[in-house]
């Protein structure tokens, strides 16, 4: 046992604080030098990892946005073998073993050794640790390339035989205009004109905000079966969540993997810009559609001729069915 004197009481005994407790007299005589030379609160330094990190949850997880929440407390979950070891005890290779045990892809193991690193931000912060262990770990996967899969001829005449469907409509919205997930679930009906053949959306960069996007034939049914709300695809908004958007698309994106095991969202994306390139459409249209810089126009100004050639650009796709 490691203990200090604190004080003396009224009988003028001595008082004390203990340390820890070690193994050998070795252990002691280390902890207690490392004591002296630099005082740290004892009654915190006993805090295990499961107290540690109840107390960070409370204070610091809720500034945190809604994804990244969600990741610490998936995180966690490979870590609670350790939640009854004091933190100031957990050294490098236990940190490191959470990592190289857990099974999972590089994306889990990053996600645990950024919840070592926070947790140790914190205690050290605290004066709870002097050294931050998880300065070095490592992942033992590197992260997969993402490689593009566009949809097939049969997967899209599939998807097209379940026109009316959830998840399916969504699909053929964004493989006929080429659109981003978040922009699609942020469709508004007042933003399209059916008459003029036309939607205005666009969210995530300056070339791609409040751009023109023509609409094709086949989506003109499929439109009007879903103009009855604020939103084109009205899902409901959580009112709990910081990023209501955001949260939105975390579950939809869950919900539509269910669907299509084999593909991502951004495939539609992919397979709606190679289709255009295959049939040698206009490329300066086809980055207007899709919202990308573009070096050929300085002012995006839609005049009737880009739209009407925007309209003439997406009846060229065809998926061949």
């Amino acid at each position: 046992m490691v203990r200090k004197t604190t004080g003396w009481d009224d009988r003028a005994y001595p008082t004390y604080s203990i340390i820890g407790y070690y193994a050998t007299r070795k252990e002691a005589m280390y902890a207690l030098a490392e004591y002296n030379h630099e005082p740290y609160d004892v009654e915190l330094s006993k805090l295990t990892l499961k107290e540690l990190y109840e107390r960070w949850s409370k204070s610091e997880l809720p500034k945190l946005g809604d994804s990244l929440q969600s990741a610490h407390k998936a995180a966690y979950k490979y870590c609670k073998h350790l939640e009854n070891v004091q933190y100031r005890s957990i050294r490098k290779f236990q940190m490191q073993a959470c990592i190289d045990n857990c099974g999972k892809s590089g994306s889990t193991q990053t996600n645990i050794r950024n919840l070592w690193s926070t947790l140790d931000k914190y205690a050290y912060d605290l004066d709870i640790i002097s050294k931050c262990y998880s300065a070095n770990l490592t992942t033992t996967q590197t992260e997969k390339v993402i490689k593009r899969e566009p949809f097939t001829k049969d997967e899209i005449k599939e998807i097209e035989a379940h026109i009316g469907q959830q998840y399916y409509d969504e699909t053929l919205f964004m493989l006929y205009t080429g659109c981003r997930v978040s922009e699609m679930l942020s469709t508004r009906c007042e933003n399209i004109d059916l008459a003029a053949r036309t939607i205005v959306l666009g969210i995530k960069t300056e070339a791609g905000k409040n751009r023109i996007v023509p609409i094709h034939k086949k989506l003109i049914p499929i439109i009007k079966a879903h103009l009855n709300g604020e939103y084109l695809f009205d899902y409901e908004r959580s009112k709990k969540a910081k990023n209501p958007e955001k949260a939105l698309i975390i579950k939809f994106l869950h919900d539509w993997d269910k669907y299509f095991q084999n593909h991502d969202t951004h495939d539609c994306r992919h397979t709606f810009r190679s289709a255009l390139d295959n049939v040698n459409a206009n490329k300066v249209c086809i980055n207007l559609i899709m919202g990308h810089k573009t070096g050929d126009i300085g002012e995006r100004v839609y005049t009737h001729k880009t739209i009407s050639d925007l309209i003439e650009t997406i009846e060229m796709l065809d998926y061949g069915i």
